[in-house]
């Protein structure tokens, strides 16, 4: 353990520091922004992408289209006569205020900080006098407080303010976003609270936020209101509807009777991650044990190769155990994202790698694809297999948020963008640990960290390395001391992975490279992962990619997409040759395809045919054509324009 302190009674001396999650107790303990900083590289190009267009572009959209101005017309009193947006726009503003609050912890600037300060007080303007802030509900013209908690969206929105203010907290600053969130968390506290109204809201994410935000303040009857709305989960509170049912809302079980994550994919990822930090706090392993199983059962049976979440468009949901169907993927980018949120907080309290093993995959495939290159439109939904070319929004064009068949600027529900924005702001939290004596290195980029561990030795290193495009990395240790260095060997190169500490070779050998010496100051430790590309064979009760492969390099799964292929492939008929060999590119593969032998009628005829005797395949009635097809990395699809795409590729 890191940490003696009560794990009922969070302290309020650990307070003013920290990344996203913060628990009173773990394993490994994470780093706050201020230790660890991505300098360059895949994901710090991200970040400065970020930084420079993303949250603008966030910011932009959200005045030109009134959600911003829904918070002034409340505190004017004629929010009721034109409120812009469905319910629950308001949590996307707050969820730009926690970009804005990470980044202004990573990187200050002068005009990002007065941009925060008057939105945040555009924001304060609007809460009333006993601490309740939302803009769609609750003033005269309006329906009342908390009449629609099946949809009305009130406390998720409020979890999203609670996040923001915590986000302020733990980089340094107890401002005016943090008074208004204690107000309102306050309120809460008195109207949900053991005197209150025994109820819970239809979509989870205060049970997240009010434990970060106790960790964060010190406050524990935060702590309580969000072990409060966990066990309350499971009663059929909720009012359904004949295509939302008890389960769609999590509330069809209790939380620590559940074997496996269903219903709506973000909700259920967010009450998990919720009833993960209740669990750490109140020391209820019981609790832990039960996320830490439904977590297991989703990866091995719900879960696409991308690491996305969810297959059903309709609800949002999860679908049956291996129902993965690549062509009708929902894979929600907020998903992917609430994915990395549960899989660091059980990480942090096991330190097991697979934890870390689905966040790379997720970061570079579910999540990294769905922001355009140039950080201005989005993916909602993720599909794996585009089968016809989609048209691409205008840049000032709103969308649907599941209708867009390419990236899109903006949508109607436009949780993704700013999910995005907060994300990619307070990424570095999510890269490196302590413990006792040691640290550890569980994701790659170029580092700068400078920490200290469990026990009070200075740690400080720099990481260079050319992952995921190469997989060499050095890290260079600039403070000499005694500590234990573990560096993660993701589970595609354990038995692959070389090393060496200043030229000389060691042995690497499980999940974690360990190097536990007397280090000095220049002492480097070098790592080599083999990134030659792989082929991936599904599972054969996933009916939906029977008889097809995939291909991944380093952490990335790759994908066939039409632009590059030649005028006269078909795309429907093409195959891969799984015997060829697989060569190397600079961020993907060159793969041997077929394609051809479909009859010359094919699409005006019957579209089967008997197999001969002793033969199981599909006859075919013309001549093939083989060639090399290159393929790149799936988080890069149609950045070159429409095109068609899949990553699951029928075997030859």
């Amino acid at each position: 353990m890191t940490s003696t302190t009560d794990p009922a009674r969070p302290a309020a001396a650990a307070t003013i520091a920290g990344g996203p999650v913060a628990p009173s107790t773990s394993v490994l303990r994470p780093l706050p922004l201020d230790q660890v900083r991505i300098r360059g590289g895949f994901w710090g190009e991200r970040q400065e992408l970020n930084a420079r267009t993303t949250i603008a572009h966030c910011q932009t959209w959200m005045e030109r289209i009134g959600w911003i101005a829904n918070f002034d017309a409340a505190a004017a009193g004629t929010v009721a006569q034109r409120h812009h947006g469905i319910e629950f726009v308001d949590s996307e503003v707050y969820k730009l205020l926690e970009a804005m609050a990470w980044e202004l912890g990573r990187e200050h600037s002068d005009d990002l900080a007065a941009r925060y300060d008057a939105l945040a007080e555009r924001v304060a303007a609007a809460q009333e006098p006993d601490g309740y802030l939302h803009t769609s509900f609750g003033r005269p013209g309006q329906r009342p407080r908390y009449s629609d908690l099946e949809w009305g969206h009130e406390l998720y929105s409020f979890g999203h303010l609670l996040q923001a203010a915590t986000a302020r907290l733990r980089t340094g600053h107890d401002d005016r976003l943090v008074e208004v969130a204690r107000a309102l968390a306050d309120h809460v506290w008195s109207e949900f609270g053991p005197a209150g109204r025994d109820a819970v809201c239809g979509h989870p994410e205060i049970e997240v936020a009010l434990a970060e935000f106790s960790r964060a303040t010190g406050e524990p009857r935060y702590l309580e209101l969000a072990r409060i709305f966990v066990e309350r989960r499971g009663r059929r509170q909720l009012a359904t509807t004949l295509f939302q049912g008890s389960e769609y809302f999590l509330d069809d079980v209790p939380v620590r009777d559940a074997e496996v994550l269903r219903g709506h994919a973000v909700r259920a990822l967010y009450l998990a991650a919720g009833a993960a930090d209740v669990a750490v706090e109140t020391g209820d392993d019981e609790l832990l044990e039960a996320v830490k199983t439904q977590w297991a059962n989703t990866v091995a049976r719900r879960t696409y190769i991308t690491g996305g979440m969810g297959s059903h468009h309709q609800n949002e949901e999860f679908g049956s155990d291996f129902e993965l169907p690549p062509d009708r993927a929902y894979s929600e980018t907020c998903a992917s994202i609430a994915s990395v949120m549960l899989g660091w907080r059980l990480l942090l309290q096991t330190g097991e790698a697979r934890y870390a093993d689905l966040i790379e995959r997720t970061l570079f495939n579910a999540f990294a694809v769905s922001p355009r290159e140039d950080g201005r439109a989005f993916y909602y939904a993720n599909t794996l297999h585009q089968r016809e070319h989609g048209s691409e929004p205008s840049d000032d064009e709103l969308s649907e948020r599941a209708e867009a068949s390419l990236r899109a600027p903006w949508f109607e529900v436009s949780c993704c963008p700013t999910n995005v924005a907060r994300t990619l702001a307070s990424l570095a939290g999510y890269f490196v640990t302590v413990g006792d004596a040691s640290v550890q290195v569980h994701q790659y980029a170029d580092l700068d960290v400078d920490t200290r561990t469990a026990d009070g030795t200075p740690v400080a290193f720099s990481l260079r390395t050319g992952y995921p495009f190469e997989g060499g990395a050095e890290l260079t240790v600039r403070e000499a001391g005694r500590f234990r260095l573990q560096l993660r060997i993701p589970e595609w190169a354990r038995g692959s992975a070389t090393a060496s500490v200043n030229g000389e070779e060691v042995p690497v050998d499980g999940a974690y490279l360990t190097v536990d010496r007397e280090f000095a100051a220049g002492d480097v430790v070098a790592l080599t992962l083999d990134l030659r590309p792989r082929l991936v064979l599904p599972s054969p009760r996933i009916d939906a990619v029977r008889g097809t492969v995939a291909i991944e390099r380093g952490p990335f799964v790759l994908c066939l997409e039409s632009v590059d292929l030649p005028p006269e492939a078909v795309f429907e008929e093409l195959r891969i040759d799984p015997a060829a060999r697989l060569r190397s590119t600079a961020d993907g593969a060159i793969a041997t395809m077929v394609t051809g032998g479909a009859p010359d009628d094919a699409g005006t005829q019957w579209p089967y045919a008997a197999a001969e005797p002793g033969h199981a395949d599909q006859p075919g009635h013309a001549s093939t054509t083989r060639f090399e097809a290159e393929l790149h990395p799936y988080f890069a699809w149609a950045n070159r324009g429409p095109s068609l795409m899949r990553v699951w590729l029928p075997r030859a």
